[in-house]
């Protein structure tokens, strides 16, 4: 046989679109805008199917896989949309199983597409030849392989609607390379994304109004998944026609603006220490909170705990809960409005909040001094000092890192929902270029700012070459304490010595990017920082400012997370 005939047997003539255009047109149909990958033959199809579409779809090529995955995990936050990430057989794929568990934790809407080795050669140890749906299966929604090119859109098609509907998350599919590379006609054809929406139990809904109506001391947790659901203006709505004091965890950060009256997620410790009803909406009750255990402080009895996702199997199993229900989080919150306004006399709060308003007004004042301190080292705090008065109220803030992201948390209370990005409860450090790309893409016109702790700068900072070759500009912090913050001290506290926690005193990891093409600086001195800000901002370049920090200014936290 021929050299040409040989290319002929392993790529027959094409009878219709590849297996490629087959994967791509659902992901478009599903609203993906964008690839997120890294090169490799296995996937050729799905860059050849971008390339050629009468409306091409970007590639944003990575370093390394984890980049790829934690990108179009951000692109699923930010835009509510499932992210899309292709992905090489074998380590190509393996290298995204951290992100892909982050992406489950954090109910994020994903898609993986991965190559695979071919299905006619299999069992023969061909290149990369692994079995990927199983290493899957306990971190999405479905994992399977679309075998034959007739598979391809409607697995495809399954994958991006599970990934879309509640509870979200996300979802893989492998294609075996020989179908991926077939051609054939589409009888597939995807409808798009589903609306579907889960009408919650009216009983459950009107228990949790008596027992709102009852309460004298209650507070409303919003979650992230009150973003994911599209329920922030209901959310917001409930908080100030209701009058109910309210904190922010993950992506409902900016749900209530910061500096909103309602909003007491400065006053958390006391808020949840003396609440009599807690109701956490949109978020599992987990070690950030306290495993839904509330109240019991300065001598009063525990709180009553209600919970409120957005599907059933997301309610609390372990907690022991006073009220639950299930359903589109919109129509709980205006159901809950409407129990609260119609009732015979509507409950006064006026009086518990402004108990916890004294307590936010006086972190404020605590915290005014750590914001402006001229100590040397630096203190972390300092950072967000001279950051805060320069963000635009439509900035993403991105945290990426341990103590030092822990401080963003506390000083960095967004103005619009949709604009906070953390690791999620599975925290993972490395996730904070990737993320950056995505919202840089997905709002090119606000600003995107990217706060990484040392330790997180070293697991991806070379996918600042990825920002620079497809002129993504960022600001990144670092704040480089030069050690393993969060668990250097636990380490001592346990042992009385730590070890494996040091890193090289004051790395200039500015100087890493800029050897990539971007800009930087070195920052030791307090007052310099401001300065170092504006002229990031304004390089219109990835810019990376490096600041000395007090390796001793540590995080005050209560737990561990164990």
């Amino acid at each position: 046989m021929t050299e040409d005939q040989q290319q002929d047997a392993t790529f027959p003539e094409p009878t219709g679109p590849h297996g490629g255009h087959h994967a791509l047109d659902v992901a478009r149909a599903h609203g993906a805008e964008a690839m997120f990958t890294l090169s490799g033959a296995h996937i050729f199809p799905m860059y050849d199917a971008a390339v050629k579409s009468d409306s091409p779809m970007p590639i944003i090529d990575v370093r390394h896989e984890p980049s790829a995955v934690f990108a179009a995990e951000a692109i699923g936050k930010l835009t509510r949309t499932p992210g899309l990430a292709v992905l090489t057989a074998g380590p190509g794929v393996t290298n995204g199983v951290s992100p892909v568990a982050q992406a489950y934790f954090s109910g994020s809407p994903l898609v993986v597409v991965g190559g695979r080795a071919a299905e006619s050669t299999w069992g023969t140890g061909t290149l990369q030849e692994l079995d990927h749906p199983p290493i899957f299966q306990t971190i999405t929604k479905s994992a399977t392989t679309a075998r034959s090119l007739a598979d391809i859109a409607p697995v495809v098609d399954e994958a991006f609607t599970l990934a879309g509907s509640s509870h979200r998350g996300p979802t893989f599919v492998d294609i075996p390379m020989d179908e991926f590379f077939n051609s054939g006609p589409v009888k597939h054809v995807s409808s798009g994304p589903t609306t579907n929406r889960l009408e919650p139990d009216p009983d459950a809904v009107a228990g949790i109004v008596r027992l709102l109506a009852q309460a004298r001391r209650p507070v409303v947790i919003l979650g992230s998944d009150v973003w994911s659901d599209h329920a922030e203006e209901a959310a917001l709505r409930f908080v100030q026609e209701s009058g109910i004091p309210a904190i922010a965890n993950g992506m409902g950060r900016g749900i209530v603006p910061g500096g909103h009256p309602n909003l007491v997620t400065k006053a958390r410790s006391r808020a949840l220490g003396t609440a009599d009803l807690v109701v956490v909406v949109g978020t599992p009750l987990d070690f950030r909170l306290g495993f839904g255990r509330f109240g019991g402080k300065e001598g009063g009895d525990p709180a009553v705990t209600v919970h409120v996702a957005d599907s059933p199997g997301q309610v609390s199993t372990h907690a022991s809960l006073g009220g639950s229900v299930a359903g589109d989080l919109t129509l709980v919150f205006d159901a809950l409005l409407q129990g609260l306004q119609s009732g015979t006399s509507r409950p006064d709060w006026a009086s518990w909040l402004g108990e916890l308003q004294d307590v936010v007004a006086s972190a404020v004042e605590r915290d005014s001094a750590l914001l402006t301190a001229e100590a040397d080292p630096i203190h972390p705090a300092r950072i967000y000092g001279e950051l805060l008065p320069r963000l635009a109220d439509d900035a993403v803030v991105i945290g990426d890192g341990g103590d030092f992201v822990s401080f963003a948390g506390k000083f960095v209370e967004p103005q619009r929902p949709g604009g906070w990005l953390d690791p999620g409860p599975y925290g993972c450090l490395g996730a904070g270029l990737g993320a950056a790309m995505a919202a840089r893409i997905a709002r090119p016109s606000s600003q995107v700012v990217l706060l990484m702790g040392d330790g997180a700068a070293g697991m991806s900072l070379i996918d600042v070459d990825t920002l620079v070759r497809h002129n993504l500009p960022v600001v990144i912090v670092v704040g480089n304490n030069s050690a393993w913050g969060l668990e250097k001290p636990p380490m001592q506290m346990l042992y009385g010595y730590d070890v494996a926690a040091d890193l090289a005193p004051n790395t200039r990891y500015d100087q890493v990017v800029e050897a990539l093409g971007g800009g930087g600086e070195f920052v030791t001195d307090p007052r310099g920082i401001g300065p170092a800000l504006d002229r990031a901002f304004a390089s219109g370049v990835p810019y990376l400012v490096n600041v000395a920090t007090d390796v001793n200014a540590l995080y005050p936290r209560n737990t561990m997370g164990v």
